[in-house]
């Protein structure tokens, strides 16, 4: 992580849900500054009874359903891919492309319930999200799709968001609406959301189609890159992460009174896996491994990430490394690395602090 990036992830650690103020935020074009009550969103496509749903109907007219998750970029920890395993295209996200938030909002299953869309007849649909307010870098507009099943899931918890821990969705986080697919790459996450299509096809969207998508090893350019992006899924559920966020690459640390280092950092679970269930931190290469503690939170913490942290004995000098890896409930174990891809996007390698001065 850059100094600026452990800065801020030693802040957003202070508190279990992370502040506004402190949050993240990742664009594709400018910001749009919408009415709530003039804004409206659109549902249509392949269901029965289309809609036209104001904000207010959306605070009104549906139960409000709260979901507590982590919020993560694709590319959260590119700059470790390009400098451990081989250079990327794409902005250089260090380790801090995510928070963690109270959601709240209606679910997305009982809108389109009321638009008439059922679980027997949604068998090979996507749900895809529009957002036209704003011209993307791109593309005219921004999207993304997911399957539907996913979304008909009360389990999944996916809501149409108007408030972030407890007050309205600034600007920057969408406002007045977008929604949250717990467990699924942010960049599916649409903001400002105006528009909701059940159709038979993923969303047509660049950013759905031509990006965020974990290419083959052989596409290691634009131009041989091409061939890929039609035949390689959309990247969707997030892996099994964890980050050392303290101390940061290239510290030095004076060790405690006792002789041991203090690491701290968060994980994240696969997808719908969590919560994470154990975090371990080796001082040695991965030969030996410390359980660390997972900080206590009286929240469900199967969508959201967990702090962790653990003192351990390391020998004093220079050039030394902290690794982390995560596991969660559904089984998943982090690895030492994952796959390269031109995009730079899912890595989940172990956490890492490196170049540490120990004294």
């Amino acid at each position: 992580m850059y100094t600026s990036e452990i800065m801020m992830y030693d802040a957003k650690r202070q508190s279990f849900f992370t502040p506004e103020n402190i949050s993240y935020d990742r664009n594709h074009g400018p910001i749009p500054h919408l009415a709530a009550d003039t804004h409206t969103v659109q549902i249509d496509g392949q269901v029965p009874n289309p809609l036209s749903l104001s904000v207010h109907q959306l605070q009104t007219d549906f139960p409000q359903h709260e979901v507590n998750c982590a919020l993560e970029c694709a590319g959260n920890r590119r700059h470790t891919m390009r400098t451990l395993l081989k250079e990327v295209e794409g902005i250089d996200w260090g380790d801090a492309a995510v928070m963690n938030c109270t959601w709240k909002g209606p679910r997305l299953r009982d809108v389109l319930h009321r638009a008439g869309l059922t679980q027997d007849s949604c068998q090979g649909l996507y749900v895809a999200f529009s957002c036209y307010a704003v011209q993307c870098q791109e593309d005219d507009w921004f999207g993304s799709s997911v399957e539907v099943e996913r979304c008909l899931d009360e389990d999944m918890d996916v809501i149409l968001a108007l408030e972030m821990n407890g007050s309205p969705l600034t600007p920057n986080h969408g406002y007045p609406v977008r929604v949250v697919l717990p467990g699924v790459a942010g960049a599916r996450w649409v903001k400002w959301l105006d528009r909701i299509t059940v159709q038979d096809t993923e969303s047509s969207n660049f950013y759905q189609r031509h990006d965020y998508k974990v290419l083959p090893p052989e596409a290691v350019d634009s131009a041989s890159a091409e061939p890929f992006w039609d035949r390689t899924p959309a990247m969707c559920d997030m892996p099994i992460n964890s980050v050392v966020g303290v101390p940061g690459d290239g510290d030095t640390v004076h060790l405690s009174g006792s002789g041991t280092l203090e690491v701290k950092g968060y994980a994240v679970p696969h997808g719908a896996d969590g919560p994470v269930t154990r975090v371990q931190v080796s001082v040695d290469g991965g030969q030996a491994w410390t359980d660390a503690e997972i900080e206590g939170s009286s929240v469900e913490r199967k969508w959201c990430w967990v702090l962790w942290r653990v003192r351990v004995r390391v020998e004093r000098g220079a050039g030394k490394e902290v690794l982390s890896r995560a596991f969660d409930r559904g089984g998943n174990v982090q690895q030492e690395h994952s796959q390269w891809n031109l995009r730079g996007v899912g890595y989940n390698g172990y956490g890492r602090a490196r170049d540490l001065t120990i004294i």
